[in-house]
C-alpha cells in the first residue's frame, strides 16, 4: 500500500463531512472571515500528513513577521508541499499554483476558499495578471506563498533555479520576504511503501524591503535561493 492510499484510508470516515464543509465554504466564501476557513482546510492538511506515517518537523516559526502582507518563497518537492507550509503556519494565506490543480476535487474548493490563482505557465499575458493581483493583495494585508521554481524539483534536494519574475511581487509590493527550505518532502509520495518518513520544514529569517531595495529581480531570486539551498545543505541528512 502506498502513503497516499494510507491517508485516505486512515480518514475515509472523515473525507466526506471535510468536503461538504469545504464545499459550502468554497461556495460561500464572501460570507465566512478569512480565519475560519483557513483552519478548515489547515485542519484537512494536518489530519493528512498524520495519518501518514510522516515525522513531520518544523523550525523557525518565530520567523513570519508579526504583520500580514507578506510572501512565502519556498522550494518544490511535490504536492506535499502546500500541505506542509499550511499545517505548519496558522497565519492565512493564499498561494500562486499550475491551473491543472484547479481540476482536482478538494484543490479547487481550497483555491476559492483562501483567494489563491491558478497559472498558466504557458500563457504569459494570464501569467502578468497573476502576478499583478498577487501584489494588489500583498499591498492590502494578505499573505501569500510562491514556488519560485515553476515546478518540482526532481533532484531531491538539489533545487532549481529560481525564476526571477517570480520576484516581481515582492518588490512592488515591498514587502516582507519569508524563505523556506523544504527538506525531504518528495519522500512522501515518490517513495514506495508506507514506511514513517522525516521531513523538514524550515522558517529562514524574513528579508525585509529595506534588505532588498536595490537589488533587482535577478539579484533577488539569486539570494533567496542560495539562503534556501544552503540551509537545506546544513540539515540534509542530519
Amino acid at each position: 500500500m502506498n502513503r497516499l492510499a494510507l491517508m485516505i484510508l486512515r480518514n475515509f470516515w472523515k473525507v466526506p463531512g471535510a468536503y461538504i464543509k469545504l464545499c459550502h465554504y468554497a461556495k460561500h466564501t464572501d460570507e465566512y472571515p478569512e480565519e475560519v476557513k483557513y483552519k478548515h482546510i489547515q485542519y484537512i492538511f494536518k489530519t493528512a500528513i498524520k495519518s501518514g506515517n510522516i515525522d513531520f518537523q518544523v523550525y523557525g516559526k518565530e520567523n513570519i513577521p508579526e504583520k500580514d502582507g507578506f510572501i512565502i518563497y519556498s522550494n518544490h518537492q511535490g504536492l506535499i508541499d502546500i500541505l506542509a507550509i499550511c499545517a505548519a503556519c496558522d497565519r492565512p494565506w493564499g498561494a500562486v499554483l499550475k491551473k491543472e490543480l484547479y481540476d482536482i476535487p478538494f484543490m479547487k474548493q481550497i483555491v476559492d476558499c483562501s483567494k489563491s490563482f491558478p497559472m498558466d505557465r504557458d500563457n504569459l499575458k494570464q501569467s502578468m495578471e497573476v502576478m499583478l493581483a498577487v501584489t494588489k493583495e500583498v499591498k492590502n494585508g494578505r499573505n501569500y506563498l510562491i514556488f519560485p521554481e515553476g515546478t518540482r524539483s526532481k533532484n531531491g534536494n538539489q533545487i532549481l533555479e529560481f525564476h526571477s519574475g517570480s520576484f516581481k511581487c515582492a518588490m512592488k509590493a515591498k514587502c516582507p520576504i519569508v524563505p523556506v527550505a523544504l527538506i525531504d518532502c518528495y519522500k512522501v509520495l515518490d517513495q514506495k511503501g508506507r514506511k514513517p518518513v522525516t521531513v523538514q520544514l524550515h522558517y529562514l529569517p524574513a528579508i525585509y524591503y529595506e534588505e532588498y531595495k536595490d537589488m533587482n529581480t535577478v539579484e533577488l531570486a539569486k539570494l533567496v535561493h542560495d539562503r534556501i539551498q544552503d540551509k537545506i545543505n546544513e540539515n540534509v541528512n542530519n
